[in-house]
């Protein structure tokens, strides 16, 4: 059995990731969404926290093993304090982290430093399409064969500072099989819109279309090498991931409106002590609890390579994202009018939950 106690050192983590949430991130979040940008020093103050970097062995230039529990600790605590800002500092790791599961020992070698050695650098990954029917395990973007190396076509959307990244790590569909190739900023045939996506949400957090036509690949750049990879692990860390976020989006909207409730007052009662809010209240707080503990058992799972390990992170997610959209509007619901006015976050934070029916591919432990 596992226990719900954290580590020490998995503690200290969640107190210096506390204090920057709350410290840094919720103070920048509504300007930097009504400007569509995040101040690059907050950036590179969440990467000093070595989040990325801890979950990086040592010869591979970080300081740490990854652990996933770890990894769903952090996420739900930075989301507490903005869902942007998170993804934007953890970006890196959608392009280190799939290389440190799945990788070759050369491409290991070869990659994981460039991320995790000195300040903040936009690698990323493409895995989302924009198509209505997006399943990550059945791609349109396809890859074949030709001689030593791969040609890949296809479009992918919501791809995360690809305008300025220096790598991207393309997931297209190889023989009926979801399998990573590593582009390279320069390649032939790869082409990335100048406008960014407009999104209901997520608005300081850039991200782009990324068109592939005929873009050429050396089979070394085949994650995994030569004999490829199983995409399987790759996607139940996307998935818990998303769930974890989730979770803290959720767990702020339900803290700034429950807090909302107690300092009301609405004909002489707190708002709070109305019957209809207490019982909207307490199933919010279920209802979090609940898919906060389904994430936390997927990631120990996932650490401990259990074989229901890829369902339960797809219950988690899905799960999830029902959760997070339930629990927002009611924030919104608890406000009242106040809930609609842009002064106030549960409207940005529902916007937020909104999304996460589709973020999976956005952030990974």
């Amino acid at each position: 059995m596992y226990s719900f106690d954290p580590t020490e050192e998995q503690q200290m983590l969640i107190d210096a990731v506390g204090k920057f949430a709350n410290n840094d991130l919720r103070p920048a979040a509504h300007e930097a969404e009504e400007n569509r940008e995040l101040p690059k020093t907050l950036v590179n103050k969440g990467w000093e926290l070595g989040l990325v970097q801890a979950s990086i062995p040592e010869n591979y230039g970080g300081f740490g093993e990854r652990s996933a529990v770890t990894g769903v600790l952090a996420l739900e605590e930075m989301a507490f304090g903005d869902l942007a800002g998170t993804l934007a500092v953890l970006t890196p790791s959608l392009f280190a982290t799939p290389i440190l599961l799945a990788g070759s020992e050369e491409q290991k070698k070869e990659y994981l430093p460039k991320v995790v050695d000195g300040e903040w650098s936009p690698y990323t990954s493409a895995l989302i399409e924009y198509a209505f029917d997006f399943d990550p395990n059945d791609l349109r973007t396809v890859a074949r064969l030709q001689n030593d190396e791969y040609i890949l076509t296809g479009e992918k959307a919501f791809v995360p500072f690809a305008k300025d990244a220096e790598a991207i790590l393309v997931y297209a569909n190889l023989d009926g099989q979801t399998q990573g190739f590593i582009v390279p900023k320069d390649a032939p045939g790869l082409s990335i819109t100048d406008e960014r996506e407009k999104l209901m949400s997520l608005n300081a957090f850039p991200m782009y279309r990324v068109k592939l036509d005929n873009v050429k690949v050396p089979s070394m750049n085949h994650l995994g090498g030569t004999s490829g990879h199983d995409f399987a692990p790759i996607l139940a860390a996307m998935r818990v991931a998303n769930a974890a976020l989730a979770v803290g989006v959720a767990n702020a909207a339900f803290d700034y409106s429950q807090n909302y409730a107690k300092e009301r007052e609405v004909f002489g009662v707190k708002v709070a002590q109305k019957q209809a809010i207490a019982f909207m209240l307490a199933e919010m707080r279920t209802e979090i609890e609940a898919i906060r503990l389904l994430t936390w058992e997927a990631a120990w799972k996932l650490d401990n390579n259990k074989e229901d390990a890829f369902t339960d992170a797809y219950l988690a997610s899905t799960g999830a994202a029902d959760m997070a959209m339930m629990v927002t509007d009611r924030a919104v619901q608890i406000l009242g009018g106040h809930g609609y006015i842009r002064e106030h976050p549960v409207e940005m934070w529902m916007r937020n939950g909104r999304g996460f029916a589709m973020f999976t591919g956005l952030a990974v432990v």
